[in-house]
């Protein structure tokens, strides 16, 4: 696809509905501003009821926002029909005509363009050639496998060369083995066909996955933009945290400073936490800790009660207590390795350089 390259800008835009039970406005998205380059794969990710859906219908022009402004490549958009947008959707649903063949189903978009049939025909054929269906055209779409569906969804999506293709949840329909070849899939194709795509999720390693960057979403607000590793690494509070991956909180005090780095109490371990130069003396101090980056062993940190211990192939998953604290530990590559049992007493030990201050 030559067409330029565009992105997708939001200014403080928000989406009020009526609560029906309590009659009152509330905001299902808050003041969102986002900028996403051209050309990028940005992912809206967040639990039911956040807001994802809802922004990426106000920028299909599914629903109109009450405050605020969309641009599609400098042009205000949040004023036009979804039909006069440069975008195409790929639907949870996939959408597609059951008495359409394949071909039908593709060059729909086409042919309400009027576009010349051997130009159809040509674009048609080049598409399925990307989306790995060619030789398929004249089979009807009851006959086709989910994963199958999927892909003339996306190439009836992107025959049409729009500037930004939406994806709402588009494989929550797939089993998941089949989940993880297609977003690899869909991956491969925006990158090959350079258009931007926003897509919506609640699966947070599918959203790791693919995205170039994720925005994390929680009650209409915006929590975190950020990439992949910049999310998880760096999350901004305990809720970004906890909701991409596991996490282990620890609940500290700082103690004292030395330069640039804090001393901090955890569970009567004094832990030097480097680069924390705006940590306050006897302040209350959260430190994310993976369980990835946690380790069990007969000396650490501090000591711990065993919970759970199971042998998950891969690495031994273990639940500790720390006083009342749980902690979850993945101890990989276990073969060869001590193996504690529940109700066995152990150490917890850690790079504080894996860890991140809240």
């Amino acid at each position: 696809m030559t067409k330029e390259k565009k992105g997708v800008k939001l200014e403080n835009v928000s989406k009020i509905y009526i609560d029906p039970k309590t009659k009152k406005d509330f905001y299902a998205v808050n003041k969102v501003s986002l900028d996403i380059e051209p050309g990028s794969f940005v992912t809206l990710l967040g639990p039911s009821g956040c807001g994802k859906t809802t922004t990426l219908r106000m920028i299909a022009g599914f629903e109109s926002p009450d405050e605020g402004s969309i641009y599609l490549g400098g042009e205000r958009i949040d004023e036009l029909t979804p039909d006069k947008r440069d975008t195409a959707m790929v639907f949870q649903s996939y959408a597609l005509f059951p008495h359409y063949n394949i071909f039908d189903n593709v060059a729909y978009g086409l042919k309400l363009r009027k576009v010349p049939k051997e130009e159809i025909k040509r674009k048609v054929s080049e598409i399925l050639e990307l989306v790995g269906l060619a030789g398929m055209e004249s089979r009807m779409t009851n006959q086709l496998s989910g994963g199958q569906q999927q892909r003339v969804a996306l190439a009836r999506a992107l025959i049409v060369e729009p500037a930004v293709l939406l994806f709402d949840e588009p494989l929550s329909n797939l089993d998941a083995k089949l989940r993880v070849i297609m977003r690899t899939e869909i991956r491969r194709i925006q990158r090959k066909a350079g258009i931007t795509a926003i897509y919506v999720t609640h699966d947070q390693s599918e959203a790791m996955s693919i995205s170039d960057k994720i925005i994390l979403m929680k009650d209409g607000f915006v929590q975190q933009i950020g990439t992949p590793q910049e999310i998880y690494y760096r999350p901004k509070n305990e809720f970004v945290a906890d909701f991409i991956g596991d996490s282990n909180f620890l609940r500290g005090k700082v103690v004292r400073q030395e330069g640039d780095d804090s001393i901090i109490d955890i569970y009567g371990a004094e832990i030097r936490m480097t680069g924390c130069p705006n940590l306050k003396i006897d302040s209350d101090a959260t430190i994310v800790l993976r369980p990835e980056s946690t380790f069990i062993g007969d000396s650490g940190y501090f000591p711990v009660k065993v919970t759970v211990s199971s042998f998950m192939g891969a690495y031994q998953l273990y639940h500790v207590m720390v006083n009342d604290n749980l902690l979850i530990i993945h101890d990989y590559n276990p073969k060869d390795k001590k193996i504690y049992d529940i109700g066995d007493t152990a150490y917890v030990s850690f790079d504080p350089a894996n860890t991140h201050v809240l």
